[in-house]
């Protein structure tokens, strides 16, 4: 006798269907073969099942059985597969006689010697396929449950055991689905509040500019100007999230297994700072199975880079293409997979190895091409993907020793919000979402300029040797600008200070 029931593949941030079949019969009587490209991890569900199933007061039939993962040419790993297979073992030997329709059921769950479900990663990614498939209902460890249930339209079946599941599908006690509820995106949580950074009016001013719109931001200055605390206090003025971005990021997390305890999605827009030095596979992301990179980790929110000048350079260029396009192409003998990558690249530098070229105080103890040399670790396409360039000047002691509160990251952040719904009602048509998304085009057609404007750009291109996308740039951060003073037109005023902001040459 044969039986089937279904679950699931990750194949990067997605799920495709996988049918678990079990067949009875043969001489090797107690064994269990897996078959259908299997991993390590699945090949060893054989002897989980067996325990389980044994604890769960079921009898394990001595007849071999052989499970079949189809589709056939698709790799599966991961032990998510314990609860179908079980599952499916029950049904073929004739132990379970199902009074639930399971037709159109998922299951999904790793399965503990003693029955007991544990989570697995990925269930949004999981359930989003299940309900565009014609699934009505899921079947999933109860540590899982409120995540799968922000697919609406799906029965989701919290389940803590085998023997709990078993005597559901049985009609003996049936299991009650998860109940949903509504999904606050509001964050007050702030960690490093704005109010409490001393001085730095200019690279205030720049980091609500990159809020507001998107953009990127590189601080350059002496050790200990408050770079990092800067760069940290971002997360407390960014937007909140909208409940498709949210989403996005907690289907990244699910499947990176990076969701904390309990929770269901992110509230928060994620701050990711990797070492620098963290090897391109674990910035970009990659591995025999490609899993999501620092960069996609950084999605929607903010991938802070510090020291930025001490990375590899052969590790920074990985980031030119998910800089321009907002996402990222791995290919792996495994298959080409892409993981989205939009977020604000916060980069922090010294302005040489000993961090005091330029200090009006401190005198630089690096020779001439010694500060060549650290320079040149970043290379000109990756600055030109930077929209603000920012010096972060040594404070007075005046300034360290002020009592008055700068202000607070809540006023500010009420400005980007308000930037922020400007930017979504002009690109309600379509699918960005911020200033800093626009493409040529849409620089063209909402970024005019006058007469006055123009001769200032076309002086500017001259003088300070601007690529076109240098120039794009300027644009789109004097949009910004122009949204933030809550001007329809952007003027020279928006454009003179989008300019303070590109790098200059020494």
């Amino acid at each position: 006798m044969s039986a089937k029931t279904f679950s699931a593949a990750l194949i990067g941030l997605d799920a495709e269907l996988i049918e678990v079949e079990a067949d009875v019969g043969g001489r090797d009587m107690g064994t269990v073969a897996i078959v259908g490209l299997p991993d390590a991890s699945v090949s060893e569900s054989r002897e989980r099942v067996r325990s389980a199933i044994k604890n769960s007061n079921i009898n394990f039939p001595r007849y071999k059985v052989t499970v079949n993962l189809a589709p056939a040419d698709i790799k599966k790993h991961g032990p998510s597969y314990d609860l179908p297979i079980a599952i499916s073992i029950l049904i073929a030997f004739d132990k379970l006689k199902s009074r639930v329709d399971i037709s159109r059921a998922l299951f999904v769950g790793e399965l503990a010697l003693n029955g007991d479900l544990r989570p697995v990663n990925g269930i949004l990614s999981i359930a989003t396929m299940a309900e565009e498939k014609g699934f009505t209902n899921i079947y999933i460890p109860r540590e899982n449950a409120q995540e799968a249930k922000l697919i609406k339209g799906l029965n989701v079946f919290p389940v803590d055991n085998l023997f709990e599941l078993f005597n559901h599908l049985s009609g003996r006690s049936l299991i009650k689905a998860q109940e949903g509820s509504d999904i606050q995106l509001i964050n007050k949580e702030i960690d490093f509040d704005m109010a409490n950074v001393q001085g730095q009016d200019h690279a205030k001013r720049a980091l609500e500019i990159a809020a507001a719109g998107g953009h990127n931001v590189l601080m350059t200055g002496p050790p200990g100007s408050g770079k990092t605390l800067l760069a940290r206090t971002l997360p407390s003025i960014l937007p909140d999230f909208n409940i498709m971005e949210a989403l996005e990021v907690t289907k990244i997390y699910s499947v990176s297994g990076k969701l904390k305890d309990k929770t269901a999605v992110l509230k928060t827009r994620p701050f990711r700072s990797p070492h620098h030095s963290a090897s391109a596979a674990a910035l970009i992301g990659g591995g025999a199975m490609p899993r999501p990179g620092e960069i996609s980790l950084a999605h929607r929110g903010v991938l802070f880079l510090d020291e930025f000048g001490e990375f590899p350079r052969s590790v920074l260029e990985h980031l030119r293409q998910p800089l321009e396009d907002g996402f990222v192409n791995v290919s792996r003998v495994a298959g080409n997979l892409s993981f989205p990558a939009k977020f604000i690249l916060v980069a922090a530098t010294n302005p040489c190895p000993c961090g005091y070229y330029g200090d009006p105080e401190k005198e630089c103890k690096c020779s001439p091409i010694q500060v060549i040399n650290y320079k040149k670790k970043i290379s000109g396409p990756i600055l030109d993907r930077i929209d603000l360039h920012v010096e972060v000047p040594r404070l007075a002691f005046e300034k360290i020793n002020s009592q008055e509160k700068a202000e607070s990251s809540v006023a500010i952040k009420e400005r980007v919000m308000e930037t922020k719904f400007v930017q979504l009602r002009r690109f309600k048509d379509r699918k960005i979402v911020n200033n800093a998304e626009m493409s040529s085009e849409d620089v063209k057609k909402y970024c005019e300029t006058d007469k006055e404007s123009q001769d200032l750009l076309k002086n500017a291109v001259k003088t300070m040797h601007l690529s076109p996308r240098a120039y794009f740039r300027i644009l789109k951060v004097a949009r910004t600008i122009a949204d933030i003073e809550k001007s329809e037109k952007v003027t020279i005023v928006h454009i003179s200070e989008a300019l303070q902001y590109r790098l200059q040459d020494d």
